[in-house]
């Protein structure tokens, strides 16, 4: 699996090549929107990071955090019709 720096990295490599060019070939308008893009898309991406995150590494279970799924008898396939609902939530239109 690609690390979190690494794919940010990648996405701003893309952008500053694509801003760059639009520098250089005068399109002011076009290297705006690419600013706002890349930000959006920074956003976007480093939310699903974190999903992807919390799915692969649950956080670290203490006395007062939720129980786990083990400790609630919850098997894999409830947590992967969760995160199905969570996916089917967040689809963009």
């Amino acid at each position: 699996m690609r690390s979190r720096d690494r794919i940010i990295a990648s996405l701003e490599t893309l952008y500053r090549e694509a801003f760059e060019a639009a520098r250089q070939s005068e399109e002011d308008e076009r290297a705006r929107q690419l600013d706002f893009d890349f930000q959006r898309d920074q956003v976007q991406l480093e939310v699903l990071l974190d999903i992807r995150d919390l799915l692969t590494h649950p956080p670290a279970s203490s006395e007062s955090s939720t129980p786990s799924a083990a400790d609630t008898g919850t098997s894999m396939s409830d947590l992967i019709d969760k995160a199905q609902t969570l996916r089917k939530l967040t689809r963009f239109r």
